[in-house]
């Protein structure tokens, strides 16, 4: 009997978007074939790369003849075809509060502190608008959140198991933290999200500093 074919995940060590899709994975147990793309030499802009994702953005995963291009998307795939650790409850009160976090983070905060827009951001105007533009928009996503989820947090974000939330939240956070100098005081129960985050096996193995295409010096 022929083994399944081997997920392949399209990934730029940085990338929260992918750090994302790589927890998920890792969460459920799957194996996948790592393979980079360099934004900053400008990868994702191949015609080849651009055939898994016409939007030209990592992540792009493959699962044997399916093709999904878009993080949450692919998440929500995974959550269908591979059920084992579910990551959405079936209480549906419980569901929307993870979705509606995951929006936020995927809608409301990440786009806005992607590379194309910093660039356009920086170029317009100067290094320090950049960083300062990155920080307006993730400490309004990060009030959100903080207000979302302070009443509904167990020891992850909307209980005691990871689930959705968690997966995006963790992203995010390590972000804020590392390239864009938020003060996560502001923040105790995010804060305290990511040190649970830090004992996770599957979040750590998913940390940018970990992936094979990330610098020596990272």
């Amino acid at each position: 009997m022929a083994e399944p074919a081997k997920l392949t995940l399209y990934s730029y060590w940085r990338s929260s978007c992918s750090q994302r899709v790589r927890i998920a994975l890792n969460i459920k147990g799957l194996e996948y074939e790592y393979k980079a793309v360099n934004l900053l030499k400008g990868d994702h802009f191949d015609p080849e790369f651009e055939k898994l994702n016409p939007m030209k953005y990592v992540p792009a995963l493959v699962d044997g003849d399916t093709v999904i291009g878009d993080s949450f998307a692919i998440i929500l795939y995974l959550e269908d075809k591979y059920p084992q650790q579910p990551l959405l409850p079936r209480d549906a009160k419980k569901k929307a509060l993870n979705l509606q976090a995951a929006s936020i983070v995927s809608s409301s905060i990440q786009p806005l502190q992607n590379l194309p827009v910093l660039q356009f951001i920086e170029n317009k105007f100067n290094a320090d608008e950049k960083l300062t533009w990155a920080q307006n928009h993730i400490n309004k996503g990060f009030a959100a959140l903080e207000k979302l989820l302070k009443e509904h947090a167990g020891k992850y974000a909307t209980g005691d198991e990871v689930q959705l939330a968690d997966v995006f939240l963790a992203p995010q956070i390590y972000a804020g933290l590392v390239r864009f100098q938020i003060d996560m005081s502001l923040y105790p129960t995010l804060a305290r999200l990511n040190d649970a985050y830090n004992e996770l096996p599957a979040f750590q193995a998913a940390l940018p500093q970990r992936q094979p295409d990330a610098p020596s010096s990272s």
